[in-house]
């Protein structure tokens, strides 16, 4: 089961990789649509006739952009009439998938082994540091060998 999950991982890293790239570009205040009509010196009786849209429509398109409530479907349109394609993706916060899987395995792991620990030491049967982090990584290596659920809560 580890090697399809880790199969799955790494193709799934691939495929986010070019949008790691770019995940760093601001995005213009006023929204992409405002800054390409207006940097085309296109009005917005123009960019509606190509968007089949009023040019209230396109100026509300253009705030609802701004504002983060604009549908996907509206960015792709509104790109088609710009001669524009739309990408859509999501960037990892970390280098890969993997890495990822590995800090949340690892922070489950801690939480779980302490709990453990704690309630030892209330009986006088604490471990050495030592052990404890012995058992925090075989711990995370077997919750990311299983890919729990768990990881996610």
């Amino acid at each position: 089961m580890r090697n399809k999950n880790k199969l799955i991982l790494d193709q799934l890293d691939r495929k986010i990789e070019p949008f790691n790239k770019i995940s760093r570009i601001l995005i213009p205040e006023r929204g992409w649509i405002y800054t390409i009509r207006k940097s085309l010196n296109m009005t917005l009786e123009q960019l509606g006739r190509k968007s089949n849209k009023t040019r209230q429509g396109v100026k509300k398109i253009e705030e609802r952009e701004a504002s983060g409530s604009i549908t996907l479907n509206t960015l792709r349109q509104i790109g088609e009439a710009l001669d524009m394609k739309l990408v859509y993706g999501f960037s990892s916060k970390y280098d890969s998938i993997d890495q990822m899987v590995d800090v949340k395995a690892n922070k489950l792991a801690t939480r779980i082994v302490l709990r453990t620990h704690q309630n030892m030491q209330l009986e006088n049967q604490a471990n050495s540091n030592e052990q404890i982090e012995i058992a925090i990584n075989d711990l995370a290596q077997e919750i990311k060998r299983e890919m729990r659920k768990s990881l996610w809560d």
